[in-house]
């Protein structure tokens, strides 16, 4: 039974947010709990609309966090395709788009990230594409599907993560791709290029083209649809479809206007937050994709845009919104699929940030974990196609001793042996 000495609200109704109001009622809390979300469908994980669902091996219900009955059942209020307009921090409340007025006790912002636009000529023709949403992989997936029956082209400008699982599913329905890149390899900014360039054959294998080292000037289409997208170089590349998967800009808009503490764009933006995931209010909290928290671990502050950060930082943020005492220092971590590989990558190692990368495994069957390396301690893990070692990956991280570079290269040699022996 719900009552109503406090009111905690939710804003943003992805994962971060849906785990936050579910940790909320597990721990006890027994005052209201109002989640909005701009979306009209209820909260959902992103993860299989760049993978199993865009592929067509997922069904649309299998992406939502819960099912519809929960949210009455736990005492959930939702407010669906209700976008939060204004936040009043002197009056502790929120305004929705319809005009309704919520007064809160706390408040968690998980408003999540938007796909970055880019800025060309003939983005307003109909073929051009963002993945985000459901709603926009729905969308997609027909597409995909329609250009492998036709022979159809789809450009995809931007070569992280997005854009190369988008890719893969492109393939795997038969269409025609090509993907415009800026940098020397895929994933140069996360991965650097010693390991980009196995991306690129990966998917230069099965039928990828890539233009690196341009951008895209125009996208040139007729009667309202797409037919080519020219580069910076000078060259004109055949497209009945194109995918912005250029990055995501955290929506940060409410924080912003209600003037709380942000971080520079040029250090990965979003909202300030301490290790317990609060703002420069102290009953304003935040989590997810928007959220840029002091990581005790690694030493800086960090924004991350992965599931695995969504799933734990609501539960940490739900937790010391009800006064327990968070320090969130998950190690970052996340995954993907592309064709026959899967990885899982732990730790955090910008560009110019590490001195070694180290192979463990064989690079060319692509069943490897590399290690990112600075001055001998592990900054950062990747297996591919190589399971169950996680966590002893992320234990290097957290220890931050020296390793036996010969001895993490053998694969002979237990890594759980090599946590022991540094960490002693």
């Amino acid at each position: 039974m719900v009552d109503a000495h406090q009111t905690f609200i939710i804003v943003g109704g992805g994962l971060a947010g849906a785990k936050a109001a579910e940790t909320l009622r597990a721990e006890g809390f027994t005052g209201r709990v109002i989640l909005i979300g701009d979306e009209h469908d209820r909260p959902y994980e992103r993860p299989p609309l760049s993978k199993g669902f865009l592929v067509g091996k997922e069904e649309r219900d299998s992406v939502f966090v819960h099912e519809p009955s929960w949210y009455a059942g736990a005492d959930v209020e939702l407010h669906l395709g209700q976008p939060a307009v204004h936040l009043d921090r002197e009056n502790k409340s929120v305004r929705l788009g319809d005009g309704t007025l919520l007064h809160y006790d706390k408040l968690l912002l998980a408003t999540g990230a938007e796909p970055r636009r880019l800025d060309v000529p003939g983005t307003d023709l109909a073929g051009v594409h963002h993945l985000r949403r459901l709603a926009h992989a729905e969308r997609l997936r027909g597409v995909l599907a329609a250009l492998g029956r036709d022979n159809g082209h789809l450009l995809i400008a931007g070569a992280g993560w997005i854009g190369l699982e988008v890719a893969a599913a492109a393939r795997g329905y038969g269409a025609e791709v090509t993907v415009v890149e800026p940098e020397a390899t895929p994933l140069y900014a996360v991965l650097g290029p010693e390991i980009g360039r196995l991306f690129a054959d990966l998917h230069a294998e099965h039928g990828v083209r890539f233009h690196f080292g341009a951008r895209l000037t125009e996208i040139v289409g007729h009667d309202g649809m797409v037919l080519a997208a020219r580069t910076d170089d000078g060259e004109e590349h055949p497209a009945h479809a194109v995918l912005s998967a250029i990055g995501a800009a955290p929506r940060t808009a409410l924080a912003e206007t209600s003037g709380l503490a942000l971080v520079d764009r040029a250090h990965g933006g979003g909202i300030a937050v301490d290790a317990s995931l609060r703002t420069s209010d102290p009953d304003v909290y935040a989590a997810g994709d928007v959220a840029a928290a002091h990581h005790p671990v690694l030493g800086t502050r960090l924004r991350v845009e992965h599931w695995a950060n969504a799933l734990n930082g609501g539960p940490a943020a739900a937790r010391a919104m009800l006064g327990q005492e968070v320090v969130y220092d998950r190690v970052p971590y996340f995954f993907s699929d592309q064709y026959d590989v899967g990885l899982e990558y732990s730790g955090y190692a910008p560009a110019g940030g590490y001195d070694q990368v180290l192979i463990r495994g064989d690079a060319g069957k692509r069943e490897f974990i590399a290690f990112w390396l600075s001055e001998g301690r592990v900054l950062a893990g990747m297996n591919v196609n190589v399971w169950d070692v996680t966590e002893h990956i992320q234990a290097l991280i957290r220890s931050k001793a020296p390793v036996d570079r010969d001895r993490l290269a053998d694969p002979s040699v237990p890594l759980a042996s090599l946590v022991t022996a540094e960490g002693a």
